[in-house]
């Protein structure tokens, strides 16, 4: 069997920059075990496999461990595989996900993702992931991630993570995510997974559906600018509307090929 494999990176308008994702075209669900297996090969942070039957596209999203819940970057990957490069015919697409409904729209060269709000609540912090981190946090939330709150940029930057201790925990399908006010933003995040491959994300859509509303509230405001600090590091335009919540930015196709399943 001969599918379509294409490789965007998301969250960025450079090559080599925010979060790469790989896009695979399916007319029918192959069995899960063989969906898995592709991510693996893939190895990269998510692999967004959909089916558009004329009517409605659902999408999946598969890490080289497990499915996901949810994932932002894939969504964005999968979006600008449909738009900008098999030529689908609306700038707006709605995916049927395990999460519901998403919306994506493409304007003005950027990709807007309506997706869930998760307002974090109030919490602790599992003694293993304290010991875990370099630095302790100021607030500890949680939604489906932790959410660690730092005073400063400088704090979310430096922070290093002991994986031997870290990976004794698991929160499938979530991770922990580190945050503070932006220097030149209105705030950054890192995101670490515990059992992942890859240990840290470089660009987590999906976290931003609780850190939108969280820094809203905080900071007051609902149009917010966002920087995620990982080595390839993703800008996000992010608007908190309530029980949803918007984020933009571009994407930049990195490769299209093929892959054969026996």
């Amino acid at each position: 069997m001969k599918l379509q494999l294409y490789q965007i990176d998301a969250f960025t308008d450079e090559i080599f920059g925010g979060n790469p994702a790989c896009v695979v075209p399916l007319d029918d669900w192959l069995p899960d075990e063989t969906l898995l297996k592709i991510a693996r090969e893939n190895a990269v942070a998510e692999t967004a496999f959909f089916i558009d039957n004329g009517q409605e596209i659902q999408l999946r999203w598969f890490t080289p461990e497990f499915e996901m819940d949810l994932c932002g970057h894939a969504t964005l990957a999968n979006a600008h595989c449909l738009i900008s490069i098999l030529n689908y015919p609306s700038n707006s697409i709605i995916f049927e996900t395990i999460s519901g409904k998403l919306e994506v729209t493409f304007k003005d060269d950027l990709y807007y993702l309506n997706f869930p709000s998760r307002m974090p609540i109030n919490s602790e912090l599992p003694e293993i992931i304290s010991r875990a981190l370099s630095i302790q946090p100021k607030e500890i939330l949680k939604a489906r991630d932790y959410v660690l709150v730092y005073d400063t940029e400088e704090d979310v930057k430096n922070i290093q993570i002991n994986r031997s201790i870290f990976d004794q925990i698991n929160l499938d399908p979530g991770g922990v995510v580190v945050t503070s006010k932006g220097s030149n933003s209105d705030f950054v995040s890192r995101f670490f997974t515990p059992q992942a491959s890859i240990l840290e994300d470089p660009v987590t859509g999906s976290a931003h559906c609780s850190l939108i509303p969280f820094w809203s509230q905080r900071l007051r405001k609902n149009e917010l600018f966002a920087i995620q600090l990982s080595e390839r590091q993703g800008k996000l335009f992010c608007e908190n509307k309530d029980k949803r919540v918007i984020i933009a930015d571009k994407a930049k196709t990195y490769s299209a090929g093929y892959l054969w399943i026996e």
